[in-house]
């Protein structure tokens, strides 16, 4: 997939994977919004719809595999920073599958 970015016009990662992370992040400089989170324990948080299992981010807007965009992105917590967009190999081609999207390919590095 050459060209743009494949992450606007996918979005299964965020209607795939569960959304956790440290309580403190929704008061830490991401500042996550608090009223889109629910407690899984006492120390993690979950973006709401992402511990179901069928998991959909509530921050997600769009429709998975067409145009898609996060509500929150300059807010977003830190798997969502830390996740390997278009890594051909791993967890997002597995949320891409699940969507019945074709994986992506790594783009070759120019010399």
């Amino acid at each position: 997939m050459s060209g743009g970015n494949p992450c606007l016009t996918c979005g299964a990662c965020c209607a795939f994977f569960r959304v956790s992370f440290y309580w403190g992040e929704i008061h830490s400089d991401f500042m996550v919004p608090e009223a889109l989170t629910e407690p899984v324990n006492p120390v993690r948080m979950a973006m709401q719809g992402t511990n179901q299992p069928k998991p959909r981010c509530v921050a997600l807007e769009g429709e998975v595999g067409d145009c898609v965009s996060c509500s929150i992105y300059p807010n977003r917590p830190s798997p969502c920073r830390q996740f390997e967009a278009n890594d051909a190999e791993g967890a997002c081609n597995r949320a891409r599958a699940a969507y019945g999207l074709p994986p992506l390919e790594l783009e070759p590095v120019a010399a």
